[in-house]
């Protein structure tokens, strides 16, 4: 396995910027002045306890949260500024979120919950169709395409968020816990999909976990501690991600 290192991927670019983020629900401190960089094309681990802000943290980076405090930068845009039909428009095109529960509609098949994404954006239905059974496809679950959410196992209906927040072609995907739900074996697979369409497809993942072997799947790990991230040591994929995806 290639050696640990806390920098990122080199001659990557800086993606989003986050800096002197704070956050709290009424007298609970969740960010206390959190600061972070996510390069173009890495795949980036926050590790830390439950209640350690995690979450927020991402949801403040997807801009699904607004900070109380501090900046989050995206191409030049400062999220917390932005109207929200601006942010609804970056998170239909530029960004993709994969939840614990993956958070599937569950009166929609498969193929409709990944479609959906280029529906909004004003796809025709055959195209949004074709290219959400092509994404089923990448993630070995084109046979569930008829399925709704409740006919699929977990590990199924996670590939198939992934495959929705993917369908558009993102720039980053922000996964929060996605394996938390999820089996040995099955988090294992859907983390090799994810790590696998993420590095064809040149995107970036802010993957959020508590998991150490779920964060050795990124090119660098960094630890939420009260609110704060630390540096901590990066797993870089190396020979052994090339063993998991063989």
């Amino acid at each position: 396995m290639n050696t640990p290192t806390e920098q990122p991927l080199s001659g990557a670019g800086v993606l989003i910027s986050a800096r002197g983020l704070r956050k709290s629900y009424g007298r609970t401190e969740a960010l206390r002045g959190a600061s972070l960089d996510l390069h173009e094309g890495e795949i980036l681990a926050v590790t830390g306890t439950s209640g350690s802000g995690k979450s927020t943290l991402l949801h403040c980076l997807s801009g699904i949260v607004r900070p109380d405090e501090g900046a989050v930068t995206y191409g030049g845009e400062e999220l917390g500024l932005l109207p929200e039909q601006r942010l609804s428009e970056l998170r239909r095109s530029d960004f993709g979120v994969v939840f614990q529960f993956g958070q599937l509609i569950p009166e929609l098949t498969a193929l409709d919950n990944v479609a959906l994404p280029l529906l909004l954006a004003g796809a025709r239905r055959g195209h949004a169709h074709r290219t959400a059974g092509e994404w089923l496809e990448r993630f070995g679950v084109r046979g569930q395409a008829d399925l709704r959410p409740g006919g699929m196992s977990g590990g199924q209906s996670q590939r198939v968020a992934l495959a929705r927040a993917l369908v558009t072609g993102p720039r980053v995907v922000f996964a929060d816990e996605p394996t938390g739900a999820l089996d040995a074996l099955a988090g294992e697979q859907v983390m090799t999909a994810l790590v696998h369409t993420a590095r064809e497809a040149g995107t970036a993942v802010l993957l959020i976990t508590h998991d150490t072997q779920i964060a050795a799947y990124a090119d660098r790990e960094v630890g939420l501690r009260d609110g704060v991230v630390h540096s901590g040591p990066a797993a870089v994929l190396g020979q052994e991600a090339a063993r998991r995806e063989g």
